[in-house]
């Protein structure tokens, strides 16, 4: 169950730890697939052909793009969520309502 926000006692917080493995997941397949697009695109093949059929030969290139976007991705949103979790220990959390981040420490049962 998640904490009420510290700064404004909303009950609507995000846990950072599981958005972090969200947003890294979705960066890298949103960034593999620019990649492979960038690596295939062709701007004088008309868009009939480009939709019909996917040429072979561009396959290794699709892939290498499609690899470093994917990469490219990851470090984005590894970064951007370092800078915005809070220092010290605990399970990061950010309040929805105001923006606050902050960590709960974990209690003993």
């Amino acid at each position: 169950m998640s904490p009420p926000c510290l700064n404004c006692a909303a009950a609507c917080t995000l846990n950072l730890e599981t958005a972090q493995r969200i947003g890294t997941v979705g960066s890298s397949l949103v960034g593999g697939a620019i990649g492979a697009w960038r690596a295939s695109y062709h701007p004088t093949s008309p868009l009939s052909m480009a939709t019909s059929r996917f040429p072979l030969a561009k396959l290794p290139a699709a892939v290498i793009g499609a690899v470093s976007g994917s990469q490219a991705g990851s470090r984005v949103a590894t970064v951007f969520f370092t800078q915005k979790s809070p220092p010290g220990e605990g399970t990061p959390w950010l309040c929805v309502s105001c923006g606050h981040a902050f960590r709960q420490s974990h209690s003993a049962f």
